[in-house]
């Protein structure tokens, strides 16, 4: 059977790498569920439940939310670890060695919580399920975008986060739905969902030999053959090495191993955060503070407070328990709907416009559905009128934090650095996402028990804050080549304009070698004692340097 090629080959990659991210999603959403059910907090000393009648089943009732809130928060110290050596392991032993890893331990977590029987068992397991949940993230987005071309390289990867939602929409269903099984006072209502997530990762294990390693990985090592046979199969429907497309792309990435491969004492993490031996124009400090706060700022730009406070609001606006259920559910599925409009939008617009028009459709729908919160609860007998409107602007909310502040900040780190050092740097970004979720699973419960709505405006406000932020230090990736970029950051300015100019004045002077340098060695005739030839090899000899 002949292997696939172009296209097909394309969306297949595109499939495998989704279901490590459906898994993402999944495992994302299924402690919501698991949080609630009358068994599980019970068996973890959490509250106790009682019965509310047939309508409504075993409800539970939380006594103790710091140690709830510890059990999730845990998992992102795991994920925090996980990132620093999933970074580590994708540039050593490659993309595919360090996925299949990873989504063998998360197996082993994932069997853990389901057979957890106490709560010193449970936290242990979060940490396990964690570390190769944070392995998994740091490594696949890189694969992702260095198979995929830069004119759809985003798209690739914002597809995949599609997938991720209806992982989310998928695990809060299913717990909908075991609710129901035994009056909700049943074992399997929270170890089936947590057994669940093994699934789709021994179908990411089943498919994964079948695909390709990356090309610029290849490269790194040294398997060049290697390297543009995978190139011409990606570019080509032919799968044709010598393909125009793949050829160009494999000449630059050469070009760019060996100038990454010059500053290789700035490849640990402690280097690259620091800056140290960084005397070139590479800047991979730079690139690591971006990456971890875009992430960190995701967090604060409100999703952590709406999806604890939004079944608050449906509570509130006067829905039963159930009905508040199906709300919530609702909005999860509006929620993965909108990322399609990240698929068409992140590399047409890009990512700075959609951080922008994210930022201000997020910040206005919280500062809305706060103030309709408190106008809920100084008027309860407008409780239809008000908490509709409350609902209305939590599903406008998720609606536009899907379609850009979801997938931005995940693109962005696999793009932005070298080679050399991207899965390295796209474990800061997980790093970053580790803090930021850490942070607020700790933090939104003491701030809504403290300022209730309110702590909804400050997420808005910092919706707002995050504007100047983008456009002052976060320079435009979409539609460039991942060997660009250190042209990109070259500039030894922090700010976008000054990167902008410095870029453009380094691809106009790129070019013109380029030319000169095709002009030399295609030109039989040209006299090497020519005032123009002389011109061009001190040209040349300055850029090699």
């Amino acid at each position: 059977m002949a292997p696939l090629c172009g296209r097909r080959l394309y969306y297949t990659i595109n499939f495998v790498a989704g279901l490590a991210i459906f898994f993402f999603g999944y495992d994302q959403g299924v402690m919501g569920g698991v949080n609630t059910s009358p068994d599980y907090v019970t068996t973890m000393g959490l509250g106790f439940s009682t019965y509310a009648g047939p309508s409504e089943g075993y409800v539970a009732t939380i006594t103790r939310p710091t140690k709830q809130g510890g059990i999730v928060s845990i998992y992102y110290l795991g994920t925090l670890l996980g990132c620093l050596m999933g970074g580590i392991a994708g540039d050593r032993i490659g993309r595919k060695r360090s996925m299949m890893l990873a989504a063998a331990w998360v197996c082993v977590g994932a069997a853990l919580q389901a057979s957890a029987q106490n709560l010193a068992w449970m936290l242990c397991a979060r940490v396990v399920n964690g570390i190769g949940t944070g392995c998994l993230n740091a490594v696949v987005p890189v694969w992702s975008a260095e198979v995929a071309t830069h004119t759809s390289r985003g798209a690739f990867i914002a597809s995949e986060f599609t997938l991720n939602i209806f992982g989310v929409v998928v695990a809060y269903w299913m717990e909908f739905g075991l609710g129901f099984v035994g009056d909700g006072n049943t074992q399997i209502r929270w170890r089936f969902p947590i057994a669940f997530q093994i699934l789709p990762l021994l179908a990411f294990i089943a498919f994964l030999p079948a695909m390709p390693e990356s090309p610029r990985w290849l490269l790194k090592v040294g398997r060049a053959e290697e390297a543009k046979v995978i190139l011409g199969r990606l570019r080509s429907e032919t799968g044709d090495p010598e393909d125009s497309t793949a050829t160009a792309e494999f000449d630059d990435i050469v070009a760019a191993v060996a100038l990454e491969q010059a500053h290789s004492k700035r490849n640990t993490y402690f280097s690259m955060f620091f800056g140290l031996h960084d005397d070139g124009d590479l800047h991979i400090a730079r690139r690591v503070q971006l990456s971890i706060w875009l992430q960190i700022v995701q967090e604060w730009v409100g999703i952590a407070a709406i999806t604890v406070y939004a079944p608050t609001i449906f509570a509130e606006a006067g829905y039963s328990a159930r009905k508040s259920q199906w709300l919530s559910g609702l909005n999860d599925i509006t929620y993965m709907i909108s990322t399609l409009l990240a698929v068409v939008t992140i590399d047409r617009w890009g990512r700075r416009v959609g951080l922008y028009w994210g930022a201000i459709g997020q910040g206005v729908s919280l500062i809305l559905a706060g103030a309709f919160s408190r106008l809920l609860k100084d008027h309860p007998d407008k409780a239809s009128e008000y908490g509709g409107a409350a609902a209305f602007f939590v599903f406008l909310y998720t609606a536009v934090f899907g379609a850009t502040w979801l997938t931005i900040p995940w693109v962005y780190p696999t793009e932005t650095f070298p080679l050399e050092v991207r899965a390295k740097g796209n474990a800061f970004g997980v790093f970053g996402w580790s803090i930021g979720n850490g942070w607020l699973t700790l933090l939104n419960p003491v701030m809504f028990s403290a300022i209730g709505e309110n702590t909804l405006h400050i997420f808005g406000a910092v919706n707002f804050l995050s504007i100047p932020m983008v456009y002052a230090l976060y320079p435009e990736t979409a539609n460039r080549t991942l060997e660009e970029m250190d042209l990109l950051f070259a500039s030894k300015s922090p700010w976008v304009w000054d990167e902008e100019e410095h870029f453009a004045r380094l691809k106009k002077e790129r070019a013109e070698l380029e030319h000169v340098g095709n002009l030399k060695h295609r030109t039989p005739h040209a006299d090497p004692e020519s005032p123009d030839v002389r011109e061009v090899d001190e040209k040349l000899s300055t850029e090699k340097a």
